[in-house]
């Protein structure tokens, strides 16, 4: 992606943003361009950026594609779209080496812009006819397509496939846009094709399509960490989504919305956060699976009655999108700020599990085994997500979906209820796990109360009743953390640096291991899914022999007092953001070196 070109050889690697005003379709921009491109069989990541205002302000779109995997956006740009002088100014230092900005010949860049790209030396500048071809074919919100045809030309990627993009994205819209963007395209693919072949000859960048299997077929699929949460949850027998819209997380319930006829789901906008967490748990208590979706705003809301479902016994699955904070902070931008919080949320004592996917894959199927443990185990459990993960794009295999298996744990059956002489819901068992049964079953007439309770849910306060219960329900995570899965470790094994992370940075710290590697650096990667119950032994083990370095999106380092608080072991060297930006491997490179070098930041 970077430095010149040699002889014949061919970079199969692009990093492309745009960027310009809200209301310009910035967003439908990149999705096009990420879309055109997965579809040539390149693996593809994107992420976008917008400011949280009901109109106006700046919006980008950012889109990564190769011919090998890739897990992360990368800070370094090879073609800039700007549709507006503050695109430039905003992102020209991201720019590499003979890198390209496209923009609008008629609104060229001030002085002062062109005085900071021409004292770097190494940009070029293409103005371009954007607005004149979007409107000479009939209106200026092609200029969007011609922008990215005039990208693809500059790559020699193939029109064609943008050309099959648009077809299906403006199907709905009819035959008439669909030709006029099409044509918007070819104009300015070939005008910048011709641009390509006079000026920028030595351009490194070549897109070149793939194909995945014998058939020319492009198998893999582009969706967000809420598309595959949506699709998880519902592959694992959700029947019941609850939930009042809250960036990062809303996107999953317009998806679950328009899937609700489908599958058979009751899918519901409620009043408020309260209102979505009693209803998921009204639900867990009749024996369906129901899951709530929030950021941390709206989950504090919800802390009484995730209390209430501790206490109770009732399974419920809640999906925390971290967002930037305290208080309202800055609501469309990334954070790992809310990871203590939800570890301790609501009043007393009761066991939950806490678990954060780092990818589109895990956020798929971590889902399903969500609803396993909550249902198992009998207790709440909150899925953190991010805005990274929540709202940016990947390319993904299509998911194994028969690896999504349902275990309801000990729910009785009608005739495993007969069999009993007498039915206790909450009867003190050696792993802390009751029998269940769904209210309305014969013989199963059972108390469920927010109060303390004793075997047969009637309420006490007897000290002795009152620790027994505690115990029980504590006991809970003791089995739980046998069966959780290890975190994992990537990269070498026999590297002497280990980073440990949790949840998304993992995309950037896999692809930094690539940019060390080549500085003769090896390290490799702990990431923890499963945070509580915590699983103390990989941790243990590799800090004997390996030097630590935690990476997380906040500034106290709230894994790594996790990590102290169950092991005792202190991890001095901390990659720490908390910028509202998420990790570029770059950075993590730059700080690793940093760190090895013993360098002050």
């Amino acid at each position: 992606m970077t430095g010149k070109k040699k002889k014949g050889e061919i970079i199969n690697s692009f990093s492309w943003k745009i960027g310009g005003p809200a209301g310009f379709g910035i967003k439908a921009s990149g999705e096009i361009m990420s879309k055109a491109l997965m579809r040539a069989g390149l693996w593809v990541f994107d992420t976008d950026e917008y400011p949280s205002l009901i109109r106006g302000g700046h919006n980008t779109y950012q889109v990564r594609a190769s011919d090998e995997e890739i897990h992360s956006a990368v800070r370094q740009l090879d073609i800039l779209v700007a549709l507006d002088e503050a695109t430039i100014t905003k992102n020209f230092r991201e720019m590499r080496k003979g890198g390209i900005i496209i923009y609008e010949e008629t609104t060229a860049p001030v002085s002062k812009i062109k005085t900071l790209i021409k004292k770097r030396g190494d940009i070029r500048l293409f103005p371009f006819p954007l607005v004149k071809i979007a409107e000479e074919e009939g209106n200026i919100l092609m200029r969007n397509v011609v922008a990215i045809a005039a990208s693809l030309a500059i790559t020699a990627f193939p029109i064609t496939v943008l050309n099959a993009v648009l077809r299906d994205f403006f199907r709905k819209k009819g035959s008439r846009v669909i030709s006029s963007n099409i044509h918007a395209a070819m104009r300015g693919y070939k005008l910048a094709e011709k641009y390509a072949k006079e000026e920028i000859t030595d351009y490194a960048v070549r897109l070149v399509p793939l194909v995945n299997d014998k058939n020319g077929k492009k198998k893999r699929i582009l969706l967000t960490g809420n598309d595959a949460t949506a699709m998880g949850a519902v592959q694992a027998g959700m029947k019941l989504y609850a939930a009042y819209p809250m960036t990062p997380a809303s996107s999953i319930l317009h998806t679950l919305a328009a899937l609700e006829r489908k599958y058979s789901l009751v899918v519901k906008h409620t009043e408020d956060e309260l209102a979505a967490m009693n209803m998921a748990i009204g639900a867990g208590f009749a024996g369906v699976r129901a899951m709530v979706g929030t950021s941390g705003g709206g989950f504090a809301l919800m802390t009484e009655a995730l209390g209430m479902a501790g206490c109770s016994e009732v399974p419920v699955v809640a999906v925390v999108s971290q967002r930037v904070g305290p208080s309202t902070g800055m609501p469309t931008f990334t954070e790992q700020g809310d990871l203590r919080f939800v570890m301790h949320a609501s009043q007393g004592d009761f066991p939950r599990v806490v678990l954060a996917p780092g990818d589109v894959e895990e956020a798929f199927y971590k889902i399903g085994e969500a609803f396993n443990y909550s249902e198992e185990y009998q207790l709440p459990v909150i899925v953190l997500l991010d805005k990274y993960l929540s709202e940016s794009h990947k390319s993904v295999n299509p998911f194994r979906t028969s690896r999504v298996k349902i275990r309801r744990g000990k729910l009785l059956s009608q005739k495993e209820l007969n069999a009993l002489k007498e039915y206790n819901r909450y009867e003190i068992t050696p792993t802390g796990v009751s029998r269940r049964v769904i209210p309305g079953m014969k013989g199963g007439v059972h108390h469920v109360t927010s109060y303390e309770h004793d075997e047969t849910g009637h309420f006490t306060e007897d000290s002795r009743e009152r620790t027994a219960m505690v115990d029980k329900r504590m006991r809970k995570l003791e089995y739980l953390k046998k069966r959780l899965p290890e975190p994992m470790l990537y990269g070498n094994k026999r590297a002497k640096i280990t980073i440990v992370t949790w949840g998304t940075p993992k995309g950037a710290i896999l692809e930094a291991m690539k940019l060390l590697k080549k500085e003769g650096v090896l390290i490799n990667l702990l990431h923890y899914i499963y945070i509580l119950p915590f699983r103390e032994e990989p941790l243990m083990k590799i800090s004997r022999r390996n030097r630590l370095i935690i990476a997380e999106n906040n500034a106290t380092g709230q894994f790594a007092s996790v990590i102290r608080e169950k092991t005792g072991v202190y991890i001095k060297d901390r990659i720490l953001k908390y910028d509202g930006r998420p990790f570029f491997p770059e950075e993590i490179k730059e700080d690793v070196l940093r760190i090895i070098r013993g360098d002050s930041k």
